[in-house]
């Protein structure tokens, strides 16, 4: 496809951003005439990028309006998620809806098992798809490096290159899941509208990032967000990543265990989740554990805000499921940590919108962006 002008990719995202957007809202949203939206619209209708939707009554005089919507025969990018027991990739249409979906475990393989299980899943969705297909964004719990190496200490990989499912390198790119998450919540979650977000995601560890008025704040070199490290943890726990005393080990299933005396869970999302259910059913042990764990969650909370200053933090993973479970101590021990002029109007501590799914909506994200800088060229 040839390049198109900028005011067509801008309309091509907005569309994106809000599905069922009509003409004249568009024409208001980007400043531009109605005859002009008229004419950048019929060029993505004749690109077969959009089309119009059925009319809708526009509840006042003139004609019916009629929403913009994704082309039946439009593009499709592909997002991929890998945790630390599973992975799944998603193909998805203009507007974030999915079209289709694969997915399998892996608990225990090494890394080029997964990554040729995730080849064939991209493989057979592209096949399906044909040149429907304009990226692929993938996520992983950890250190994402120049937007393919990843370095994930809970699964044992050491610059392992992602891009090796891909076969067009330029369709790629890859970063941290709970920074996918955050782009995600601030795009299409709970941090919508937000100046400042800030996301935070527990899993077999703890990761995060700043979105700045809907722009992630990347760091020098694409790492930024690794709040988990952090030094407010026991300095005599040490993190699979090398260092003592990370806020990561404080707060995820290892923290539960020692808490409660108990060994080193090899799949500590799957025994946090245990415990949680334990303390929901009156185990007051597992309770106090839990308790501890939301308390350490809630000071480095705190201490990011006072750092920050977000006008908003959301939590996803097991992070959301403590914040459930232990909202009280949570709440108590943000609170005790913040500064005393921020004590009057906190920032307010929610749980990620989009769950689960967080991290994948933010592969999707990246790749639908990369793409956009391709139309521009």
């Amino acid at each position: 496809m040839s390049a198109l002008p900028d005011r067509a990719v801008a309309m091509l995202a907005a569309v994106h951003a809000t599905p069922g957007l009509t003409r004249a809202e568009a024409s208001r949203l980007l400043g531009i005439g109605s005859g002009a939206a008229t004419e950048v619209v019929g060029r993505l209708v004749a690109e077969r990028l959009v089309t119009e939707g059925p009319s809708t009554p526009g509840g006042g005089r003139g004609r019916p309006t009629r929403p913009l919507i994704a082309h039946p025969e439009g593009p499709v990018v592909l997002a991929a998620i890998i945790t630390h027991e599973a992975w799944r990739v998603d193909a998805v249409e203009l507007g974030n809806d999915p079209l289709a979906s694969t997915a399998g475990r892996h608990t225990g393989a090494p890394e080029t098992a997964v990554l040729a299980d995730l080849a064939r899943a991209v493989g057979d969705l592209r096949n399906r798809f044909g040149g429907r297909v304009r990226g692929l964004g993938i996520g992983a719990p950890g250190i994402v490096l120049d937007e393919r190496y990843v370095n994930a200490p809970g699964l044992g990989w050491t610059d392992v290159d992602l891009a090796t499912m891909c076969a067009d390198a330029e369709l790629f790119i890859a970063d941290n899941d709970a920074t996918l998450g955050a782009l995600a919540e601030s795009t299409r979650g709970a941090a919508v509208g937000a100046r400042l977000a800030l996301h935070l995601r527990v899993d077999a560890g703890l990761g995060g990032a700043v979105v700045d008025e809907g722009r992630l704040v990347p760091g020098a070199r694409g790492t930024a967000g690794e709040f988990g490290h952090l030094p407010m943890g026991d300095p005599a726990v040490r993190c699979p990543c090398g260092a003592g005393g990370c806020w990561g080990t404080a707060v995820d299933g290892g923290a539960l265990a020692r808490l409660l005396g108990e060994p080193e869970p090899p799949d500590p999302v799957t025994y946090a989740r245990q415990v949680l259910a334990r303390a929901g059913t009156g185990d007051h042990a597992a309770r106090a554990a839990v308790d501890v764990a939301a308390e350490a969650l809630g000071r480095g909370i705190a201490g990011l805000v006072n750092a920050l200053d977000p006008d908003v933090v959301t939590l996803g993973g097991l992070g959301a499921d403590l914040l459930a479970a232990a909202p009280d101590p949570l709440h108590t021990a943000c609170r005790a940590g913040l500064m005393r002029f921020r004590r009057a109007t906190p920032p307010p501590v929610v749980p990620a919108r989009l769950g689960e799914d967080g991290p994948l909506t933010g592969a999707a994200e990246r790749a639908w962006g990369r793409w956009w800088g391709e139309l521009r060229r």
